[in-house]
């Protein structure tokens, strides 16, 4: 438990970069442990605190899919989204998780069954462990590991075993075909997104979230009596468009939308899915959007910080402002070939990211 017990977390108010109470001894404190838990009530109190940021996760995935994906891209492509069930179509989110949770699971022949099993779970689950060292404010963080950020692109990473899984055991050729098309595109633009935030590592000196998060609080440049914020993203511009382009191929939206490409592979690793496994895969798909918008929040924008609404409303809102970018390119850029994307990732970006990170290096050099 030694990892939740040494939580760093950000205030609640404006910036969101001052230490506050540690999540678990906050709860622990709700619930009358004292200030001295032992391990059963550190265990409690994690649960309960995992419990929170998973929900918060979930209902935002489950706004973002069944219904601000279909409102935002009717609003870009100029159409009518849902508008008939509930007030703005909001019961959509209702009417279809009753309509794919009913639905018959159904189970190919030939399939490797366990491996068939355990892709689903994979993908969803990778993208809710990435959550717990993510700092949010308000004293939101469940763990604040030296590591930090290897761990989140780490655990996120795994979610590229469930789809070559699930492309495997499928037994069908154009499932297999999605799930080779997917790791190679995971491969090829996991590592540019791995070596730009190595260039943020450099400025702040750490692998640790939180004081990434802190090292973006002192000003820039002020202006007229306007700070701004040494947000990575001002700091380092380059790098952040870099890897705001790679997170678009890790999750898979345009010009990126590779590994299911429906008008070529029918539906990629997934076309042997349904039911609750389809809702699966799914809603790991979104919660790796959430997770690329909550790393892009954290090492360039900031984290929670932002001024008079607390930091964990900051934070939300920066993680919408990247979903709502991926659905922009969604909408806007027609999608690549592969053998194009792949040359893209290791012919561009990787060169780009490489040089980025020694410009870097040089740049705190000489500064230093």
């Amino acid at each position: 438990m030694g990892a939740f017990e040494t939580v760093v977390l950000q205030s609640g108010s404006g910036s969101g970069s001052a230490e506050g109470a540690p999540l678990t001894d906050t709860i622990g404190g709700l619930l009358g442990f004292g200030s001295n838990m032992g391990p059963g009530e550190t265990l409690v109190a994690a649960f309960i605190g995992a419990f929170f940021i998973g929900n918060l996760m979930l209902a935002m995935t489950g706004v973002a899919g069944p219904w601000a994906k279909r409102k935002i891209t009717a609003a870009f492509t100029d159409r009518i989204a849902v508008n008939r069930v509930g007030p703005f179509g909001l019961l959509i989110i209702v009417a279809d998780a009753v309509r794919l949770l009913s639905k018959e699971l159904v189970v190919p022949d030939g399939v490797d069954r366990p491996a068939w099993d355990i892709a689903p779970i994979l993908m969803a689950g990778s993208a809710m462990l990435g959550f717990a060292v993510i700092p949010m404010g308000n004293g939101i963080q469940l763990a604040d590991p030296e590591t930090g950020l290897v761990y989140v692109f780490a655990v996120s990473s795994l979610a590229s075993l469930g789809l070559v899984t699930a492309g495997y055991a499928s037994n069908n050729k154009y499932s297999l075909l999605g799930g080779l098309r997917s790791i190679a595109q995971n491969i090829a633009y996991e590592i540019p997104l791995v070596v730009t935030a190595a260039s943020v590592v450099i400025f702040a000196g750490t692998l640790r979230l939180s004081e990434i998060v802190a090292a973006q609080t002192e000003p820039l440049i002020t202006i007229v009596g306007v700070s701004i914020p040494s947000w990575y993203a001002f700091v380092n511009p380059f790098a952040f468009v870099l890897f705001m382009a790679a997170n678009l191929a890790e999750v898979g939206r345009n010009p990126f939308d590779i590994p299911e490409a429906p008008t070529e592979i029918v539906a990629g690793y997934q076309t042997e899915y349904s039911s609750v496994y389809f809702v699966l895969m799914y809603l790991g798909e979104f919660l790796h959007i959430f997770l690329g918008g909550a790393i892009i929040a954290t090492i360039f924008l900031g984290g929670p910080a932002g001024p008079v609404l607390p930091g964990i409303i900051w934070f939300i809102i920066k993680i919408w402002a990247v979903f709502l970018f991926t659905q922009w390119m969604r909408s806007a850029i027609p999608r690549v070939r592969i053998d194009q994307l792949i040359e893209i990732g290791w012919k561009g970006m990787l060169v780009l990211s490489f040089a980025n990170l020694v410009l870097t290096a040089v740049i705190v050099g000489l500064i230093a």
